[in-house]
């Protein structure tokens, strides 16, 4: 699915020379590379503040603690996403209102999310899925109609844009309160382990999420509030400082591998190719398929598999149908999208290294199928 090996060996002199200078260094842990990579970041993004951290998950967690949220307050998220979005309110005691989504972007709604308002809302948690923006200028009018928080999950959307209809453009996860990234190695931007980052244009905000980081220290051995340990590593901002630079073209090449794949399918009527919505530029950190007309999902996966075409279900299955996530009051018919895209939903290889002949040999292996 994707070919971190391939797109390594482009990059290899810079990337091993930052790291070197890390280990000659030996300043691991919050090391100049860190602040530098910090610096950088917030100068792509146009945001003040980009607080580095361990994971993608921790930036959700750092996010709802610095927003001062209490144990039993409500939150927002959508039912079709990966479950770091919902797991950790669920630790912080916090409870998950699981909404349906939009049948062609596979987000919130303003619509869907009106309808779960309920006293004990706090917080709106869109997820900017398989790389474009949600409908941030209609969910932000909601927030401020009911006087809550918008946590951005911008994890599989880093670097796109979204244009507001005055024709304001904002990069993904500096458009609500906060937003959340994570740089696993196979997200857009991605170091060569774990690693996440937390945005916000409020210094007071900000300031709350670099202490909770450190263990809720705002000078050392001043213990301000109960915090995390969650440090993104100097090897790690070593890596991330050079493939920033790449980031823009990475998403130009994601981006023309998602167009050839339209172009193949444009006649095959079992397909429903992507859907761009017209307000947010497209980074495709997926390219998900939608198979129409009962096609046999699994059956089709075999047969990739059995010509050496790496294919993915995201997401297999609803939060809502997991214990942990089962919406107490809910109906199977308040997921019906959800459902629907789970059974019939499909993934295929989408990266930088994708070379013409393996485009073609992809695309006319899935047409071959049917």
């Amino acid at each position: 699915m994707v070919d971190l090996k391939g797109q390594y060996i482009k990059i290899q002199k810079e990337v091993d020379l930052a790291m070197r200078k890390v280990i000659q260094s030996t300043s691991f842990i919050n090391g100049p590379a860190v602040k530098e990579f910090s610096s950088n970041l917030e100068n792509y993004l146009e945001i003040a503040n980009v607080i580095p951290c361990a994971n993608g998950t921790d930036a959700l967690q750092i996010a709802l603690m610095a927003l001062g949220l209490e144990k039993g307050d409500e939150i927002i998220c959508p039912d079709f996403t990966f479950v770091a979005t919902v797991e950790v309110a669920e630790l912080l005691g916090l409870k998950t209102v699981l909404v349906d989504v939009d049948s062609d972007t596979f987000m919130l709604t303003a619509e869907e999310i009106e309808k779960a308002i309920t006293p004990k809302t706090k917080a709106i948690v869109p997820v900017h899925l398989f790389g474009q923006c949600a409908p941030m200028e209609a969910i932000l009018g909601l927030a401020k109609k009911h006087n809550l928080f918008v946590i951005e999950d911008a994890a599989q959307a880093i670097g796109a844009e979204y244009t507001f209809a005055n024709g304001t453009k904002l990069k993904a996860g500096t458009i609500g309160d906060i937003g959340t990234t994570s740089f696993f190695p196979s997200k857009n931007l991605g170091c060569f382990g774990d690693g996440g980052a937390v945005f916000t244009k409020d210094a007071t905000l900000a300031r709350k999420c670099k202490t909770l980081v450190n263990h809720g220290m705002g000078t050392e051995y001043s213990y301000e509030c109960v915090g995390i340990n969650s440090r993104l590593d100097s090897i790690q901002a070593a890596v991330l400082n050079v493939k920033l630079k790449y980031l823009d073209s990475y998403n130009t090449a994601r981006l023309e591998v998602a167009n050839y794949y339209d172009q193949a399918f444009s006649n095959c009527t079992q397909l429903s190719i992507p859907y761009r919505n017209e307000k947010s530029s497209h980074v495709f950190h997926q390219y998900t398929l939608k198979l129409e007309g009962g096609i046999n999902r699994d059956a089709l996966v075999q047969y990739m598999n059995d010509k050496g075409i790496p294919v993915k279900v995201y997401y297999p299955k609803p939060l809502h149908s997991f214990a942990p996530y089962k919406q107490v009051t809910a109906k199977e018919d308040d997921f019906k999208v959800t459902n629907s895209l789970c059974s019939s939903v499909i993934s295929l290889p989408i990266h930088t290294e994708l070379s013409q002949e393996a485009l073609k040999y992809i695309t006319s292996s899935l047409v071959a199928f049917f």
